[in-house]
C-alpha cells in the first residue's frame, strides 16, 4: 500500500463555519489509508488539534486583510512554489479561491478545486469590489469545480454553473436522531424548566444570519408566550451588539448565549423550534441537522428549496413580515409534533456523510487518474 494521496483544503480557518463542518465530516469518514487533508490556513482554529491528531498538517500564511493584496499574493506564490507535494489543492475561499488557485496554476499543481458554498459575498463595498475581482479569476484557473447547492453553483460559477459538481453537505444522521432523555437532560444542564417553549439557533454571529431580525421576533412572542426561551449557539463579530440588543430590550433572563459548542447534536433536542432568517446562504448545515433530529424549522424564503428534506419541518417566510414569523412561531407550540424521523430519509435525499465522503473520494480517484 502507497502513501495516501494528500489533499490541500485551503480555508481562512477551521473554527465550526458550515463548510468546515463539512470538511471535517469528510475528513473523519473519507478513508485515511487513501487520502490525507492538509490545510492551508490564515489563523487558528477550534479543529486543529483534532485535523494534527487524525494525521493532517496545518501550514499558516497571513490573511490579506492583516497584511494587504501584493504581501497576500505573494505568500501564496511562496507557499505554492515551496511546497510542490501538494498535486491537488481545494480551496473553499468563495471568491477569493480565484487568487488561491491563480498561485496554485503559475506554480504548476495539476488539479485546482474551487468548491462554492454560499450565495453571496460578506462585507462593505470595498470588500465586495476586492472579491469580485478575486472570483474573475477562478474559472481561468480551475480545473474543477465543486458547490453545495445549485444556487451556490450559479452565484460563483455564472454561466459555468452546469459543469459543477454537488457535493452535499452530508451529517452523521445516527448522532441526530431524538431521544427524550437527552432531551431532558441537555434542558437540566440549561436550567430550563421542562415545559418551557425553546426556540434555538445555530449559527455565526454575523451579518448574513440576521440574529437582529431574530431578536425582534424572539420579543415579539414573550409578550405572548412569557416562558419562552431563546437559546443562541455560536460566536463572532457581531455578538456584542447582539447582547446589548437583548439587554436593551430587557430579554437577559430570556436569552442563553452559548457560545462555540461541539454538542450541536444533543443541543437540537432541547429545542422545540428552529428559527433561521439568513439574509443568504449556500446550503445550511445546521438545517440539516435540525430536520435530522426531527424538529420543525422556521426560515427565510431566499433559502434553498434544496435544504428542505420533504418531512414536512421546513417552512419558508418572507423577511419582510415579521408579523407572520410571530405567529408561525406560536402555532408551533401547539403542534405537539413526533420528533421520529424516517431513518432512510437523509440517507435518500443524499445527507448522509457516508454516501458524501464515498462521493468524494470517488471524485478524488477520478481527478487524481
Amino acid at each position: 500500500m502507497g502513501c495516501p494521496l494528500r489533499i490541500l483544503h485551503v480555508v481562512v480557518n477551521m473554527n465550526r463555519g458550515g463548510a468546515e463542518t463539512l470538511i471535517m465530516n469528510l475528513y473523519r469518514n473519507i478513508d485515511r489509508s487513501k487520502f490525507q487533508f492538509d490545510f492551508l490556513t490564515c489563523k487558528e482554529g477550534v479543529f486543529d488539534e483534532e485535523i494534527i491528531e487524525m494525521g493532517g498538517k496545518i501550514h499558516r500564511i497571513p490573511y490579506v486583510t492583516d497584511v494587504g493584496h501584493f504581501d497576500y499574493v505573494k505568500a501564496l506564490n511562496v507557499f505554492f512554489t515551496t511546497h510542490q507535494e501538494y498535486k491537488i489543492v481545494h480551496s473553499h475561499m468563495d471568491k477569493m479561491s480565484g487568487l488561491v488557485l491563480r498561485s496554485a496554476k503559475k506554480a504548476g499543481v495539476p488539479i485546482r478545486i474551487a468548491h462554492s458554498h454560499s450565495t453571496r459575498s460578506e462585507g462593505g463595498i470595498t470588500a465586495k469590489i476586492y472579491k469580485w475581482y478575486a472570483g474573475k479569476l477562478i474559472l481561468s484557473c480551475a480545473t474543477n469545480l465543486l458547490a453545495c447547492s445549485n444556487n451556490a453553483a450559479s452565484w460563483l460559477f455564472m454561466n459555468k454553473a452546469d459543469k459543477a459538481m454537488i457535493i452535499k453537505n452530508g451529517i452523521e444522521c445516527d448522532r441526530f436522531v431524538f431521544s427524550p432523555e437527552i432531551r431532558s437532560q441537555i434542558r437540566e444542564e440549561l436550567e430550563i424548566a421542562p415545559d418551557s417553549f425553546v426556540i434555538g439557533h445555530v449559527g455565526r454571529f454575523s451579518p448574513p444570519k440576521n440574529h437582529s431580525f431574530l431578536i425582534d421576533t424572539f420579543a415579539q412572542l414573550v409578550k405572548d408566550q412569557p416562558d419562552s426561551i431563546l437559546v443562541l449557539v455560536g460566536d463572532g463579530p457581531l455578538r456584542l451588539d447582539i447582547e446589548k440588543k437583548v439587554v436593551d430590550l430587557n430579554l437577559t433572563d430570556k436569552v442563553r448565549f452559548l457560545g462555540v459548542r461541539n454538542d450541536i447534536n444533543l443541543l437540537l433536542q432541547a429545542f422545540d423550534v428552529f428559527l433561521f432568517p439568513s439574509l443568504y446562504e449556500g446550503l445550511p448545515v445546521t438545517l440539516i441537522e435540525a430536520q435530522g433530529a426531527g424538529l420543525p424549522c422556521i426560515i427565510s424564503d431566499v433559502i434553498t428549496q434544496e435544504v428542505d428534506m420533504g418531512i414536512e419541518l421546513v417552512e419558508y417566510f418572507s423577511l419582510d413580515d415579521k408579523g407572520i414569523w410571530v405567529e408561525r412561531v406560536k402555532s408551533m407550540r401547539k403542534r405537539l409534533l413526533s420528533r421520529n424521523v424516517p431513518p432512510e430519509t437523509l440517507p435518500n435525499k443524499g445527507y448522509d456523510i457516508k454516501n458524501t465522503a464515498q462521493l468524494t473520494q470517488d471524485f478524488y480517484l477520478a481527478i487524481s487518474g
